[in-house]
């Protein structure tokens, strides 16, 4: 289930695609970049990804309402979690050096046709009866794979279809995107479950990438391309990723907070995948329940967005501290409610959202600032590789707790602990000056 986190790993797909600072006329192949008419090829190309992230985030409501409500087993989510996210952790350096050197225009059509496929699959399946648990997991195997791919390919195309000056806006648009994708694509996904069968539910995913698809063929998507080198491919990503890891690895600052981020997704991250179980078991609640749960999730984290917008904070680390260690302890908030007071449960699990938002934009200005931008593509894809990594194995562990604790302890206790991990960074000069000099 999609849920505040999101956001972080939408922050280190953006921050991948900044490319090297570039002359403000940008030139490939003697064609002015982005062009006097840049506005109408990046609002039809952002419009139609949207559409397409909204019917996956519709898609993903579905089939996880689907395994809680059919299987109502900690371990079956947990699964299907593990299903999605592991291969975005296991491609993601692939993904990025595959996205600088080869078309990317390429890359979002053949991703966007490999997840419809999966969803026509599966409408297949639901529409015969003959749907099982494993196909389920296979197919959100596969769209998991194609999302890292499709990630890193459609934000470094923003940094090339709009002016520089652009950027910090095309930024925000995506955060807001993020946001909005919770607010309509629960609502929406608890409406179609009840009003249409499963099978036509899932159907909706297949038009809407239809519509991500679309402006592709009518606009071109320019690109600077990686020189390729004279080594095996594998190993130039192998080099290159090193370079990376020894940056992070030599910086004490950097690596404590790529550690504590890491850490912190590890330990939330199940309450994400867990929350129709929680809103089925514990507030005796349905699908519009969860939808509304979600819905409101994506309410806090544009309102989160636009409040630190306009206050543009100071101290970033200050923020990125706090607002991680509020998140968290919100979540356990979350689960403490009564099963008689759903509506304020909700108001927590808004507020979670609402406070990251706190963390997650003061995160990027902060590591745009500190890593040099020649090296900023390698670093930030080692940082989506330990989150990626860190969310399957959170799941897996999250499971056999999950059956101890109960499905409430255990919300409450992750969120406890995580909070704890984040407010914990304040005792670290390390943190608490990192934002005052530069990586090297």
């Amino acid at each position: 289930m999609a849920g505040p986190i999101t956001g972080l790993f939408q922050t280190v797909n953006f921050m991948k695609s900044k490319p090297d600072k570039l002359p403000e006329k940008r030139q490939i192949n003697e064609t002015i970049l982005p062009g006097a008419n840049w506005q109408k090829r990046y609002w039809f190309i952002f419009s139609g990804q949207a559409f397409s992230i909204i019917g996956s985030a519709l898609t993903q409501f579905v089939l996880i309402w689907w395994i809680a409500d059919t299987t109502g087993s900690v371990s079956k989510l947990a699964l299907a979690g593990t299903a999605a996210l592991l291969p975005q952790a296991l491609l993601s350096p692939v993904a990025g050096v595959i996205a600088d050197r080869y078309s990317r225009k390429t890359i979002m059509i053949l991703a966007d046709v490999t997840s419809a496929a999966c969803v026509a699959v599966l409408v297949i399946l639901f529409l015969t009866d003959d749907v099982e648990l494993w196909h389920i997991y296979l197919m959100m195997g596969i769209r998991g794979a194609m999302q890292a791919f499709q990630s890193p390919a459609v934000e470094a195309s923003t940094a090339m279809l709009v002016p520089e000056s652009f950027l910090p806006r095309a930024a925000g648009l995506n955060q807001i995107l993020m946001g909005g994708t919770l607010v309509a694509g629960a609502p929406l996904g608890a409406l179609a479950v009840t009003a249409m069968p499963l099978g036509w539910a899932l159907s909706i995913d297949v038009f809407t990438a239809l519509l991500g698809i679309a402006p592709l063929f009518f606009f071109t998507v320019p690109q600077f391309r990686k020189e390729k080198g004279n080594a095996p491919f594998f190993r130039e990503i192998i080099s290159e990723l090193g370079e990376g890891i020894a940056l992070v690895w030599k910086d004490h600052g950097l690596k404590r907070l790529f550690l504590m981020l890491g850490g912190i997704v590890l330990i939330i991250m199940p309450t994400f995948t867990f929350v129709p179980l929680l809103v089925k078991d514990h507030f005796k609640g349905g699908v519009e329940e969860v939808g509304i749960m979600e819905g409101l999730a994506g309410a806090g984290m544009v309102a989160g967005g636009i409040l630190v917008t306009i206050i543009a904070p100071k101290r970033k680390m200050t923020w990125i501290l706090a607002g991680l260690g509020l998140s968290c302890i919100a979540i356990s908030l979350t689960a403490l409610m009564p099963a008689h007071l759903f509506w304020a449960a909700a108001f927590w699990w808004m507020i979670s959202s609402f406070t990251f938002i706190f963390a997650n934009a003061p995160l990027t200005a902060l590591l745009q600032t500190i890593i040099p931008n020649q090296i900023q593509g390698r670093v930030l894809s080692l940082l989506n590789m330990i989150m990626a990594l860190a969310a399957p194995v959170g799941l897996m562990v999250a499971n056999p707790l999950g059956e101890w604790l109960g499905l409430r302890g255990l919300f409450i206790g992750v969120g406890v602990l995580s909070g704890i991990a984040a407010f914990a960074g304040f005792a670290s000069p390390y943190l608490r000056n990192l934002e005052d000099r530069k990586v090297k």
